[in-house]
Parts: C-alpha cells; sequence; structure tokens
C-alpha cells in the first residue's frame, strides 16, 4: 500500500471532527518480516538526509507528537528516529511547567528548546499542552499567574491559537520547518493497552491511578484536539492525524511524512570554492607523500 501523506494531512482551515478520522486503517504492511523491510528502509534514507540536512546547515526541522495516554508517542519516536546521529536530534519531552516556566510566557521554554540550523528537533508533547490539557483542566489554568482580565473563556484559547499560530509562522520564516502529528487512537484500544500495562510487569512502571482519571474525561480531550487542529493547521505548519490503533502502521506513515517534510527542503552538499579545492588538492598531495 502506498503512503499518501496528504490522506492525513489537515487542511488550513478546516474544521475537524476526529469521529471522521480513523485511528486503524488496511495495513500497510503485509508480515511482520515486510513492516521491518520497510521501517529499515525509511531510516536508512532518513539518516543520510538527516547528514544532507546537517551539511547544508541552512534549515531546521522541528517534529511535535501529541496524542492521547498510550497512543504510541515514545515508540514511533524511538523506532522512527533509531537511525539518527544523536549529534543532529534533540528530543525534548515537556511535562508540567517548573516555577520559572510559569513566571513566563507558554511560549518561553519551548523556545529555548528548538533546534538549530541543521537539526530535527522533536518535542514529546509540547507548547500544545497549554490549549489541550490546561483547556480540560481550567484549574490549571487559574495557577498560571495571569491578569484576570486575559482569562475569560471566549478569549484565551482563541489568542492562544493566534500566538500559535504567528510563532509557528515565524519559525518557519527562519528556516524552521514544523511539522506536526496527533497519534488518533480510539478509546477500546487505549483500554487494551492500559490493560496490558498492568499484565506485563516491565510496563507496569507506565501506568498510574492518574491515568485512569484522565481516561474518564475522554470527550471533552476530544473536544480540546479538535478545536486546536481545527484552528492551528496551517500551510506551513501542518497537523497530521495519523491512524494510531496498529503501532507499525503509525509509524510507517510517520516516518513516510518526515521523508517528505526532509525530501521538499531540496537541500544540497556545500560545493567549495576554486581555492578550497584547490587546497585540498595540495593536502591530498601531502598525505599521499606520508
Amino acid at each position: 500500500m502506498h503512503i499518501n501523506s496528504k490522506d492525513f494531512r489537515v487542511k488550513a482551515g478546516e474544521k475537524v471532527e476526529l469521529k471522521k478520522w480513523s485511528t486503524a486503517i488496511k495495513p500497510i504492511y503485509h508480515s511482520k518480516e515486510n513492516y521491518e523491510e520497510i521501517l529499515e528502509d525509511h531510516v536508512k534514507e532518513l539518516s543520510k538526509l538527516q547528514n544532507l540536512l546537517y551539511a547544508s546547515n541552512h534549515s531546521s526541522v522541528l517534529l511535535i507528537f501529541q496524542a492521547m495516554d498510550a497512543a504510541g508517542k515514545d515508540g514511533a519516536i524511538k523506532h522512527v528516529m533509531s537511525g539518527i546521529n544523536p549529534q543532529g536530534c534533540q528530543v525534548f519531552s515537556f511535562k508540567h511547567p517548573s516555577a520559572e516556566e510559569l513566571d513566563h510566557d507558554f511560549l518561553w521554554r519551548s523556545n529555548r528548546c528548538l533546534p538549530e540550523r541543521g537539526r530535527i528537533g522533536i518535542f514529546n508533547r509540547s507548547y500544545y499542552e497549554e490549549v489541550l490539557i490546561v483547556r480540560v483542566h481550567p484549574e490549571i489554568l487559574q495557577a498560571q499567574g495571569l491578569p484576570e482580565e486575559l482569562l475569560t473563556e471566549e478569549d484565551i484559547w482563541k489568542n492562544r491559537y493566534r500566538s500559535i499560530v504567528d510563532f509557528e509562522k515565524h519559525l518557519h520564516w527562519n528556516g524552521t520547518r514544523v511539522v506536526k502529528f496527533f497519534l488518533h487512537l480510539s478509546s477500546e484500544e487505549q483500554r487494551k493497552r492500559f490493560i496490558e500495562r498492568i499484565d506485563t510487569p516491565e510496563k507496569n512502571w507506565k501506568f498510574v491511578k492518574n491515568d485512569l482519571e484522565e481516561r474518564k474525561l475522554w470527550k471533552p480531550y476530544t473536544k480540546a484536539y479538535e478545536a486546536c487542529l481545527s484552528n492551528t493547521s496551517t500551510k506551513h505548519a501542518p497537523w497530521y492525524v495519523v491512524p494510531a490503533d496498529d503501532k507499525g502502521n503509525a509509524r510507517l506513515i510517520i516516518s513516510e511524512i518526515i521523508l517528505d517534510t526532509l525530501a521538499g527542503l531540496k537541500m544540497h552538499y556545500p560545493e567549495p570554492t576554486k581555492e578550497h579545492r584547490q587546497e585540498l588538492l595540495s593536502l591530498r598531495k601531502q598525505l599521499e607523500k606520508d
């Protein structure tokens, strides 16, 4: 099955209803072995393009992963990016903001973690938590110390969406390509994965009581994600809704989208100047004499 990344892309201005987006599609691979072969090919090509990105040193890529619990963000990052040179890749997981971070605007801590030119940055959760978990749990917003006049329900989310879109537009204009993945998991598949985490001793650490409490808020989270995807998917920083019930499928879709993004940068290795080339030839002669 050919992967067309456009099939999963949220068009700019599109109103998203997640019930209309599949959490499971026909398998892209024919067997476990076939899946591993395709993923290996993707990883090898990704490694080549990352080297080219690093050498050309004029662009960077920011990959953002958001999802419900147990949707497979960690596994996708681990498997898809397995061939990446650690020197050219940075991964950040955003947890509850610190006291210092709460004393700044909600985008501040993300700014400090942006990838340098030539590198790939990965946000495992991100500033989007400020319009997701914070929207579902308004008590978090109240604890952020914002002026009361800025906390009106009708304005706060609209303003934050605008801040995010402007921020990502700024990044695009300065050479950072932003690609955002929402791993779309069904409630039933999450239930199965939670049970697996309980039944598998080495996965027990992944499950805590609060995970079950958050699961009870599935509908509010769905509404928050729909509003987020609808308001922040743009031509220069698109959202991709990735069917996540099949982890293998999700990883292949994600890797294909990343490959398409890197290929679209039209990168090339730096060409040496005539003087530099003459210098290199001179150095080569010296090495031949050693």
